[in-house]
């Protein structure tokens, strides 16, 4: 078992390493500069289109703010508290610099995926809308072979990062704190999964419509908190976060050290991973939308990665840098790392803060399992049709069992691996349809300005 972790953590070194890392980052800063900045220029108009009320014309399955919540349920899960953590514990707190960075150029990412989800998004025989980058890049660039590639990476991924790393995590929290077996916290999981996932996209949209909201601000919220307490340690910490993201971090306690590419590394990764920039998968949950334009959902979808990294994965970040834990050990020697790093920082600073960190990791987890039910079963409906969904189903739910009692690098190592797969044909697809994400973001844009103006005469 060692061997094949060691294999699997030279696999995902070899994926994530220097040329993945400047495609996601150079097809986020081109985006960007394509689309003039839209992520900056926009944001104010895109945040309050989530809340906005629907169009007349509007077609799709669930609301825009339920697709955003189904979006977010699937990237503000373990990557927001075990994913920083994580990142933090081996790249070092300059990791979260490039978290920032990530996120921000995503963001164009994000709104690129979205908008060519919902242009070539189809109607399926169960009357449900179809759409990601496995239909973006049959019918745009009619490139069949590289969407059964997608949606076959994205159908493992699902089960993966969705799945495994959500499971174990939530196991590993609820262990921590409760002391319960893996086996049993497996089954239970299991069971939630399997009634929500029976119900489809539109059950999905609802649990996340209300899950997240909630997650979120809970979390939020106690985060803050701890941050005040200890907002004399702000300073070093933010000139500690920018200056090891560019030369690396020294030795510390248990912490060994970290060279620059590995804090880039880390922060790309992660934030990619708790984000979704890039991965394509997200805009599945974007195609569901009732909308009237593409454009429009995109720039809903697009709030997602300021949501997801910009303040949820910050929070963890700064608790952790703050809280005076980062570099501790067991008694064995071992760095702690993951979610009991998480908890251990947010219970330093005030009583049972530890559980702040448990009932969030728990709801971010189970909305995150959910969400990827949904992609995965999309991405495999695309190669095998509608009839063989259940067989997704049975297999994802009953997945979730032995996820519990895996080794949790094992688990991210195969994650990793799972999201780098995807980013490849996804982010090869957003480059060559360029040209048509720029005119429909033009086409958009010229109705978004007007509603501006007209909004901005009624004051």
């Amino acid at each position: 078992m060692e061997q094949f972790e060691i294999i699997l953590q030279q696999i995902k070194e070899l994926l994530w390493g220097p040329p993945l890392l400047i495609l996601l980052l150079g097809a986020g800063v081109y985006l960007t500069f394509l689309l003039k900045g839209v992520q900056f220029r926009y944001m104010g108009y895109a945040l309050k289109q989530v809340f906005a009320k629907k169009q007349d014309n509007a077609k799709g399955d669930i609301s825009p703010f339920e697709a955003l919540m189904t979006s977010l349920a699937g990237a503000i899960g373990t990557g927001a508290i075990v994913g920083v953590a994580s990142a933090v514990a081996i790249g070092g707190l300059g990791a979260l610099f490039w978290m920032w960075v990530t996120a921000f150029v995503g963001m164009a990412t994000k709104y690129a995926e979205s908008l060519l989800a919902v242009k070539y998004r189809k109607v399926d025989e169960r009357g449900e809308m179809i759409g990601g980058p496995m239909e973006y890049i049959e019918y745009g660039l009619g490139w069949k072979w590289m969407a059964i590639l997608f949606a076959s990476f994205g159908s493992v991924a699902a089960i993966g990062t969705g799945n495994m790393v959500q499971v174990n995590s939530i196991v590993e929290a609820v262990g921590t704190i409760w002391e319960v077996n893996p086996w049993i916290s497996g089954v239970v999981i299991s069971l939630l999964t399997g009634l929500v996932i029976l119900g489809g996209v539109r059950s999905i949209g609802h649990v996340a419509g209300v899950l997240v909201p909630l997650m979120a601000t809970f979390y939020i919220v106690g985060g803050c908190i701890i941050i005040l307490l200890n907002i004399q340690h702000i300073p070093a910490a933010l000139k500690l976060i920018f200056v090891s993201a560019f030369t690396g971090q020294a030795a510390l306690g248990g912490f060994s050290g970290a060279t620059l590419l590995l804090a880039i590394q880390m922060g790309v990764s992660r934030s990619v991973f708790s984000n979704e920039a890039g991965l394509g998968i997200t805009s599945i949950a974007a195609a569901a939308a009732k909308t009237d334009s593409p454009g429009r959902q995109a720039m809903i979808t697009m709030t997602g990665a300021l949501l997801s990294t910009g303040i949820v994965c910050t929070i963890t970040g700064l608790v952790v840098a703050v809280s005076q834990v980062f570099g501790t050990t067991y008694p064995d020697g071992a760095m702690i790392n993951g979610a009991p790093l998480a908890i251990a920082a947010f219970g330093s600073s005030i009583p049972g803060g530890g559980y702040i960190v448990t009932f969030g990791l728990v709801l971010f987890a189970f909305s995150t399992i959910i969400a990827w039910a949904y992609y995965g079963e999309k991405c495999w409906e695309y190669i095998f049709g509608e009839h063989y969904i259940w067989l997704y189903r049975l297999l994802f739910t009953l997945v979730i069992i032995p996820s519990a009692v895996l080794k949790m690098e094992m688990v991210w190592h195969i994650a990793d691996i799972s999201n780098a797969l995807m980013v490849i044909p996804n982010i090869i697809a957003l480059i060559l349809l360029s040209g048509v994400i720029k005119a429909e973001t033009r086409k958009f844009l010229i109705i978004a300005n007007k509603e501006i103006a007209r909004e901005n005469n009624n004051k």
